[in-house]
């Protein structure tokens, strides 16, 4: 079956990577949970997407030099806007949540979590987190940085972790007998269907990987002849902003 992913909950639908927002996906069925985290300057982690608060809340600062009480204090309801440009829920009370605190809300739920974090130990603090909520076994964790994998690896982690960009790069050029060789640390190949000129919505992509036990999942696809495509070439999950729009499709061509 193929995953469906709800990318930074259904950020279509509610502001993105809010409680409302997770809430909402889980209402519809997903089957996993696509987020982002990043570390306070006083130690928390927390769900965003982005290192400041520009886009998200019209906050400049850094979540890194914000303490949680100035962070919570963000409106991200701002960030969302309808198909006319309204931004319908400012001051409706969205804030940036801890990830503690998304964990324990969605007790049930499975998550893809983005490690944004650099900093050696606020990449431990979002291990621990984790750790602390006995969520390790539901959680993957991704990250575009091989240094914030190799991290969680070597920390122990019991749980699943994606590719990193350099390691997603290696797959695509490498022959199989080096990858057998020298394998790669993840269990997610988590990719666009293409990035400039190289191109993973391939059967030949799809099945190298599968030859290493690895799994195939593509972002971030909101338009449901996409998604159906994907599916059909072999997908083994869909991540959307959208999940009411694309669930029915992916669920109707697996």
């Amino acid at each position: 079956m193929t995953l469906v992913y709800a990318h930074r909950g259904a950020s279509a639908e509610f502001p993105e990577n809010t409680l409302a927002a997770f809430r909402r996906a889980a209402e519809l069925g997903v089957d996993v949970l696509e987020t982002d985290a990043h570390v306070t300057r006083d130690g928390v982690a927390v769900i965003a997407h982005d290192p400041t608060g520009a886009r998200t809340a019209g906050d400049r600062r850094a979540i890194r030099d914000c303490t949680l009480a100035e962070v919570h204090a963000w409106d991200v309801g701002w960030s969302h806007r309808d198909r006319t440009g309204f931004r319908a829920f400012v001051g409706r009370g969205h804030r940036v949540p801890t990830l503690e605190e998304l964990l324990h809300e969605l007790p049930r739920a499975r998550f893809n979590i983005d490690a944004k974090a650099r900093a050696p130990r606020d990449v431990d603090r979002l291990v621990e987190t984790v750790r602390a909520a006995g969520a390790e076994e539901r959680v993957c964790f991704a990250s575009f940085s091989l240094a914030n994998l190799r991290r969680i690896r070597a920390s122990g982690w019991r749980g699943e972790t994606g590719l990193s960009r350099d390691e997603v790069i290696w797959l695509l050029v490498q022959p199989l007998a080096v990858l057998r060789r020298f394998p790669l640390g993840g269990q997610r190949a988590q990719v666009p269907p293409r990035m400039g000129p190289l191109r993973f919505d391939t059967p030949w992509f799809l099945e190298k990987a599968r030859a290493l036990g690895l799994r195939v999942d593509y972002w971030v696809i909101d338009e449901p002849d996409e998604a159906r495509r994907l599916v059909q070439l072999g997908a083994d999950g869909i991540m959307t902003d959208d999940p009411a729009r694309i669930l029915p499709v992916v669920r109707e061509a697996g």
